[in-house]
């Protein structure tokens, strides 16, 4: 073979051995890659998130104020929705801000986007509706693009890799045939595969446990009720998840309250630590169990306040509602934003670091008693959930308040529960309540789940 013919061949090779290179590695990227064909500059976002967490702790209490005093002005300047809600604000005065909710953005969305603004260059979304008070929201696509790279981030605390980490995910579906193959065609891309949060039966957990004996999962993503019914199934069969499916090595839990017998459970059935989320899709992940077990806020791109009833800032340790703010988010205003829930942030926190000590549970999940006596809802449910699923036979339950003093056990369970059964957990409920109170029991196939595929624990019907 001639010299030049060699050299010809080489060159062919070499570049087919390039192409093939950048081939792989951009399907190594391929959650990256798809966030950025989507106008989500995932890259610049991971970097920028890594300038802000490089910036040293004296440093930090400065970039906050500077950020949050940069996006008020910016909304001031640039969202005639906020300008008119904020006409009071005295720019040198932060507890001038008015506190927004849920409410004043139940609007049409053209009414609350900034100049510049429109359905082609921002993300939109909806949020669940679990609090009562369902909306459309917005973010320009650099502000969704930090939220992707602050989730990125904190996984990667447990060596996920969303590029290439196989992910077992426990979320609702849309019903209707475009938002199904929609949400398919993302797990696909995602590296991911859905399990069904609507059905629980043993039936639909056999098909899961063959799926996690087949499939090399790295890690489990999705709403803590479910995955907790999955551990109570495994523990009927005796069975360790990790034992089945080796390649798997943590479960991170969002969206639900999480108990600590839950947590127990589930990592003595999967034998992987156990990870709690805290986030709110029109804000951005808000707080990340780091591998200390401490609930981590995320400090870089909110800002978050505890203030009491009358929206005074608390001290650290102490009760109130959680109020945050969106330091990036220029499409639409989430400034001093009331998320509806209560909260304590630990006395070991810092600007840099805050740790959420205790999330209570949503404001309006408060039972008020024909006395007048307010009674915290998950704490009674918490209260009730230990003696009721005492012996294995109740999966889930949920407590509903019909009236003052009428509530309304609903269950599921292998058999139905026998009247000293009821009256114990009658003794339980009404010690933490008051006396007076009727409590009445109904028997489900499955829960009621919301739209989403949540599970409400405590909701209650009484005008407060």
């Amino acid at each position: 073979m001639c010299v030049v013919c060699t050299k010809i061949i080489a060159f062919t090779l070499k570049k087919q051995l390039i192409y093939t290179n950048l081939l792989a590695s951009y399907f190594l990227r391929l959650f990256d890659l798809t966030l950025q064909l989507k106008g989500f500059a995932i890259d610049k976002a991971k970097h920028v998130l890594s300038e802000i967490q490089d910036i040293k702790i004296a440093e930090f209490e400065a970039y906050v104020l500077n950020q949050r005093q940069s996006i008020l002005e910016y909304h001031l300047a640039h969202n005639s929705f906020y300008k008119s809600k904020g006409k009071d604000i005295d720019l040198d005065d932060w507890y001038s801000v008015p506190i927004m909710t849920k409410k004043d953005l139940q609007q049409p969305l053209s009414n609350v986007l900034s100049d510049g603004f429109h359905k082609k260059n921002i993300y939109i979304d909806k949020t669940s509706g679990a609090s009562g008070d369902p909306f459309y929201f917005a973010k320009d696509k650099f502000c969704h693009a930090l939220t992707w790279a602050q989730i990125i981030d904190r996984f990667s605390w447990y060596n996920i890799d969303f590029n290439t980490s196989k992910q077992a995910r426990f979320y609702g579906i849309p019903l209707d045939k475009k938002g199904y193959y929609k949400e398919r065609l993302k797990d696909l891309l995602a590296n991911r595969f859905r399990f069904s949060v609507f059905d629980l039966s043993d039936d639909a957990f056999e098909k899961c446990l063959k799926k996690f004996e087949k499939t090399s999962f790295e890690y489990i993503n999705g709403y803590t009720s479910p995955i907790v019914q999955f551990a109570k199934f495994l523990k009927q069969k005796n069975i360790v998840l990790k034992d089945v499916c080796p390649s798997l090595n943590v479960c991170v839990v969002t969206s639900e309250m999480l108990f600590d017998s839950d947590k127990i459970l589930m990592q003595e059935q999967f034998g992987v630590p156990i990870v709690n989320e805290y986030g709110a899709s029109e804000l951005d992940l808000i707080a990340f169990e780091n591998l200390q077990g401490e609930w981590q806020v995320n400090s870089e791109t909110l800002f978050v306040e505890v203030l009491d009833e009358n929206n005074k800032p608390l001290p650290y340790g102490e009760e109130g509602r959680l109020v945050i703010t969106s330091l990036y988010n220029k499409a639409s205003p989430f400034i001093r934003y009331d998320i509806g829930d209560m909260g304590v942030l630990s006395k070991n926190s810092s600007v840099q670091k805050p740790i959420l000590e205790k999330l209570i549970g949503r404001t309006n999940d408060i039972a008020v008693l024909p006395s007048g006596k307010k009674a915290a809802g998950l704490t009674f449910y918490y209260i009730t959930k230990s003696i009721i699923e005492d012996g294995g036979n109740v999966k889930e339950f949920t407590i509903e308040q019909l009236k003052p003093h009428l509530f309304q056990v609903n269950y599921v369970a292998s058999e139905a529960l026998s009247e000293s059964q009821k009256e114990t957990i009658n003794r339980a409920m009404i010690k933490y309540l008051e006396d007076g109170v009727t409590i009445i029991y109904e028997r489900f196939e499955k829960l009621n789940r919301s739209n989403s595929g949540k599970l409400k624990q405590f909701t209650s019907y009484v005008n407060q």
